[in-house]
């Protein structure tokens, strides 16, 4: 892992007492053990004998600031212009602090928050030169507290009351770029982000709070095309939704969201969100021009953009025994049919699924000349439906064309007997020999 050894050089130029070390777990398996390692790789930081599991980025700057905040430096005091151009030039992403002492109220507050920040560096002094090398703004005056980041948006001022829960949620809403580009390094704290909208109290909306976040899945070539566009979006509802690009390439990153949306083989661009909070998924179906993907976000925070749920295309049924039922059907052939529907659903992995379907198929066939009975069948693992949860399979569901709010789940032969029972008197009487 070469950003550890990277962090430990770091280190030793700042004159840290830290010592670094790594160990061969294959070649001593006892004190891996003996350590509760279970994967690889795992940083333990040691105090006094006492372990704590790392719980940083995995960047050599990351590793470094989380390793020097755990052991009492969690500020940097810098106190002269040649100190803090020499800091600027070795740190991507850090807080500045201007205070005329470093004592009081406020600055207890923005220690407290340097403390429980373990990602950024806190730096902090009492000379207007010496902020204005890091912050150029002409502005300053103290106190005065400024993300700042290698980006096109570089420096952010914080502009709220100075306590530290405002700190936080300031460096939580501005630490990523407008557009964050997923990897398999960032990935956990991209989907740990809790970007939450509020809006103010004279807005119709004030009542939505959201965990958003807008992914756009696009190869690089068609990403470059859409990024200047997409960061005046960005721009828009900054603080409010999280926008994140994927390589649609890379598998192993795009792939889990795409198969959530039953787009896994997709080889267009792909605009979705995810809430975090209450599991949903939202699709952007048009193309993802700046004005579609504007109303696509000011729906997503009025809360007007329809859930997404997966479906196959729409099946061609004529002669069928068996109909296909899809997610863009449910509702046409399910739940909107004037007739008892008895619907089968299925999944490709479940091994008693096969059997069952060739036993609905005879079914079918016994009772085909009942017209105000349909039997029908459902892929669950690429079709979706908000009326439509079950977790076992198959499940063998009856829809009675008099209510349909509550299907009974059913067996064949138990099946047989209702429809003999409650159906078949409707019309002619069918064989009574299944």
């Amino acid at each position: 892992m070469p950003q550890f050894a990277e962090s430990a050089n770091f280190l030793n130029d700042l004159g840290s007492p830290l010592l670094m070390a790594k160990l061969d777990a294959e070649r001593y398996p006892k004190t891996a053990s003996s350590l509760g390692i279970k994967g690889y790789p795992t940083l333990l930081l040691f105090i006094n004998g006492t372990s704590q599991q790392y719980t940083g980025g995995f960047s050599a700057e990351e590793i470094m600031i989380w390793a020097r905040k755990k052991t009492g430096e969690p500020v940097v005091r810098l106190n002269s212009v040649a100190e803090a151009e020499a800091f600027a030039k070795k740190y991507s992403m850090y807080v500045v602090g201007l205070f005329e002492n470093f004592e009081g109220p406020q600055y207890e507050e923005y220690i407290k928050a340097a403390i429980s920040d373990n990602e950024i560096q806190f730096v902090e002094t009492n000379s207007n030169e010496v902020a204005k090398i890091l912050f150029p703004d002409t502005k300053i005056t103290k106190p005065f507290i400024g993300l700042v980041k290698s980006e096109p948006e570089r420096y952010t001022r914080f502009e709220e009351p100075l306590e530290m829960d405002n700190i936080l949620q300031f460096l939580e809403h501005n630490k990523f770029p407008l557009i964050t580009t997923l990897t398999e390094l960032n990935s956990v704290k991209v989907y740990s982000s809790k970007i939450k909208y509020q809006p103010r109290e004279e807005n119709i909306l004030a009542s939505v709070v959201t965990d958003s976040q807008v992914y756009v899945f696009a190869e690089s070539d068609e990403f470059k095309s859409l990024h200047v566009s997409l960061q005046e979006v960005a721009k828009k509802f900054k603080s409010m939704i999280m926008f994140i690009y994927v390589d649609i390439t890379e598998e192993n990153l795009a792939k889990p969201f795409l198969t959530l949306l039953g787009l896994e083989d997709s080889q267009k661009t792909v605009v979705a969100a995810f809430d975090s909070k209450i599991s949903t998924k939202y699709l952007l179906e048009s193309e993802p021009t700046p004005s579609k993907l504007d109303d696509f976000c000011s729906g997503l925070l009025e809360g007007t953009v329809p859930m997404y749920y997966k479906s196959q295309t729409i099946p061609d049924n004529e002669n069928a025994s068996v109909h296909v039922v899809v997610g863009k059907t449910f509702d046409d052939l399910v739940l909107s049919s004037s007739k008892n529907v008895f619907l089968e659903v299925y999944t490709p992995w479940c091994m008693t699924c096969d059997a069952a379907s060739k036993q609905v198929e005879k079914l079918a066939k016994h009772f085909k000349g009942l017209k105000n009975l349909l039997f029908a069948k459902i892929d669950a693992s690429v079709n979706e439906h908000p009326k439509l949860q079950v977790t076992d399979y198959p499940a063998l569901l009856f829809y009675p064309a008099a209510d349909k709010s509550n299907p009974p789940k059913s067996s064949l032969k138990d099946l047989g007997a209702f429809i003999k029972k409650n159906v078949k008197a409707e019309e002619h009487p069918a064989n009574d020999e299944l």
